[in-house]
């Protein structure tokens, strides 16, 4: 399937009385809206352009009745139900669906003495950071404050702490999700154990998650930082970084990515239309010292041209990756290496480096491994824990683009297959063919329980859109 469409939903959208649609918006406290009222487009928007939503109803949920009552009328009308808190994640069009948008659910509550935060539905990483900063303390966020808690978290998570405390989805104590039945449960390790252990990791499939209950972890600052090399230099910084990442302990994290950066006058002067080599390393020990010895190698792998490694609090750590914040047109997909040897290397530069004739903003090697490859004291079903590398490919999805940058991301990540571990992150899915792929990111025995689980609690598929297994 494409961006924007579902072999499955190519009709048009479905008519829904406007009765129906009234009586729906007695019943919530948000705004509703159906195809064609003013206002939809901007209720829906997405932070990545590329996709343009046309669901049949459109519900701006503020609270978990909200969600109960969307969810209910779904089914009602026979509808499936898609979600959206902050838009970083679709992938394609949500047509005909009832899309129930999240981001009026801003709650974050932190329990210093237990150490957990609960967060509602729509609430950022950026809240939950600084809400548990006040007691030295943080959460698992990614390479962006800026991305919703609850999407991220079901698929999994991955981020510059998690070679140390695994993925965002292990700390997740709680769940608060509203299911095709109509109704709201908490579920934990011993009020339902099979959904539970499912929806961790199991993105959007199992129902409209309301809040999650999620661990902090003590980590009061860090020491971290970007370091971007010349592009002349590529070939010996990532030769460099694939000898020296794998000597790390756990407590350091660190990913190397080839950028072709756009002549923005929001970034450096250095870095304003050019093309570079970004190595990002964090350290979460407690020897601060001890982690810039460790870095200090690679350091002198290339002339530097920006950047550098310093002692960072968690609320700051967005300056590591310097992810964009502005909306934009994207296409992006992943994979996992089970191994980085030099002859990866080669064919990654063949494909992606610098002097490689591809639309890419970024071509992306993450280091795994650690607390990523175990299980937490709970299992759960996320998906990559056989990977010892990710990579990630980005381009954007502008107009002139959208026939050929699917095909050449995709002819990267083909460069890279013998080198290749089984799965993928739910997170870096991307662009998927069909819900075959989004089933294949997991374990086979994993995809197996995830069906069952799905048959169970979603046997009509009222929860198919995205990166959803499906119960069919």
């Amino acid at each position: 399937m494409s961006l924007t469409q579902d072999p499955q939903k190519l009709h048009l959208e479905p008519a829904v009385p406007p009765a129906d649609v009234d009586d729906l918006r007695t019943r919530v406290h948000g705004p509703v809206y159906a195809a064609g009222d003013d206002g939809l487009g901007a209720e829906v928007a997405a932070w990545n352009v590329a996709v343009r939503h046309t669901p049949a109803v459109a519900v701006g949920a503020t609270c978990a009745a909200d969600v109960v009552a969307a969810v209910q009328f779904a089914v009602a009308h026979g509808l499936p139900v898609a979600v959206q808190a902050t838009g970083h994640g679709p992938v394609r069009n949500a047509a005909g669906t009832v899309l129930i948008t999240t981001r009026r659910m801003q709650g974050v509550a932190v329990d210093p003495h237990r150490r957990t935060a609960r967060v509602q539905a729509g609430a950022k990483w950026a809240a939950v950071l600084e809400a548990a900063a006040e007691h030295g303390l943080t959460g698992l966020c990614g390479s962006s404050s800026d991305v919703g808690v609850v999407g991220y978290t079901l698929g999994g998570g991955q981020g510059s702490l998690g070679r140390r405390f695994g993925f965002a989805a292990d700390t997740v104590t709680a769940v608060e999700i509203v299911t095709a039945d109509g109704s709201l449960r908490r579920v934990d390790a011993t009020t339902d154990p099979e959904l539970f252990w499912a929806v961790r990791g199991g993105k959007g499939s199992f129902g409209v998650v309301t809040a999650l209950e999620i661990g902090l972890v003590p980590v009061a600052s860090v020491l971290g930082g970007g370091v971007f090399f010349a592009a002349e230099d590529a070939a010996a910084v990532l030769h460099a970084y694939r000898e020296w990442a794998p000597t790390l302990p756990e407590e350091a994290s660190s990913s190397v990515a080839v950028l072709r950066l756009p002549p923005l006058p929001d970034l450096p002067p250095p870095l304003q239309g050019q093309t570079v080599v970004h190595l990002r390393y964090v350290y979460c020990g407690d020897d601060f010292a001890e982690g810039e010895r460790l870095v200090a190698p690679m350091l002198d792998a290339g002339r530097i041209v920006l950047g550098a490694i310093v002692p960072l609090l968690p609320t700051e750590m967005d300056a590591v990756h310097m992810d964009p914040k502005d909306p934009m047109p994207g296409w992006e997909k992943g994979m996992l290496l089970a191994e980085l040897t030099a002859e990866t290397v080669d064919a990654f530069l063949a494909a992606a480096g610098p002097q490689a004739p591809v639309p890419l903003v970024m071509a992306e090697i993450r280091q795994l491994g650690g607390a990523l490859g175990r299980q937490p004291a709970v299992p759960n079903a996320v998906a990559g824990r056989s990977g010892a590398w990710s990579v990630l490919v980005l381009g954007p999805m502008v107009p002139e683009l959208a026939d050929v940058l699917p095909a050449i991301g995709r002819g990267v990540l083909d460069a890279l297959r013998p080198w290749a571990a089984p799965g993928c992150m739910v997170n870096f899915l991307g662009d998927v063919s069909g819900p075959e792929e989004v089933l294949a990111a997991y374990e086979p025995a994993d995809a197996v329980r995830l069906r069952a689980v799905k048959r169970a609690v979603d046997p009509a598929d009222v929860f198919s859109h995205g990166h959803a297994v499906r119960a069919g």
